[in-house]
């Protein structure tokens, strides 16, 4: 009996350890997202400054206020806010246990990220067919180095939901789909973020 007893809280401790293992492991993870988040800020902070230094370097080419189209910039800013607050709606699913509701608002969140990288890369061509190309002065190699980089974080992130989706679709909510799900909502606000000053310091001052 005593053996049996022993035996037995063996195993539970074992159990234990490895919840708490697990536990752990997921604390770290998250922790590694906070710093890459950290590095991520430094990076744009990097870009901003830079791009406000060169901004009226032109080289006497074309300026952004020549040729920025604020309505397209609006419906991109629009798209992509939109886009947050369904994000938003896909963690409160997620939160309900609604597996279906979470891959929906996921979906639709993937589709306006979409919609705004097309728009995005609509205006890098026009802009080019205009004459403002990343070589063209040392304003347009900022404005192209900053935004572009945006638009490649927004790209990272679609992949990642959508890889995140087909992880949800077979295994259901579990408590590393639903980490993974809090860290790419966070990402994605994120980047909301990071667009809303592009959006006034690029653009807004741009076209004054």
């Amino acid at each position: 009996m005593a053996q049996s007893q022993s035996q037995s809280h063996t195993a539970n401790q074992a159990g234990q350890g490895s919840h708490d293992g697990h536990h752990d492991l997921e604390a770290l993870r998250m922790m590694g997202f906070w710093i890459f988040l950290i590095t991520d800020c430094i990076l744009f902070g990097s870009l901003f400054a830079t791009y406000v230094v060169l901004e009226g370097n032109t080289a006497g080419g074309p300026t952004g206020s020549e040729l920025f189209e604020m309505p397209g910039v609006i419906a991109e800013t629009f798209i992509l806010l939109t886009s947050s607050f369904t994000s938003g709606l896909a963690v409160l699913s997620m939160n309900r246990g609604d597996k279906k509701g979470l891959i929906g608002w996921l979906a639709v969140t993937v589709l306006l990220g979409a919609a705004f990288i097309t728009l995005e890369v609509t205006e890098f061509l026009k802009l080019i067919d205009e004459g403002a190309k990343i070589s063209t002065s040392a304003h347009w190699s900022a404005f192209y180095t900053l935004v572009g980089t945006h638009g490649l974080h927004v790209s990272v992130g679609l992949v990642w939901m959508v890889s995140i989706m087909l992880q949800i679709a077979r295994r259901g909510i579990t408590p590393v789909t639903r980490r993974k799900v809090n860290i790419v909502s966070l990402y994605w606000h994120f980047l909301d973020v990071v667009w809303i000053f592009v959006f006034t310091i690029v653009y807004l001052m741009g076209v004054m």
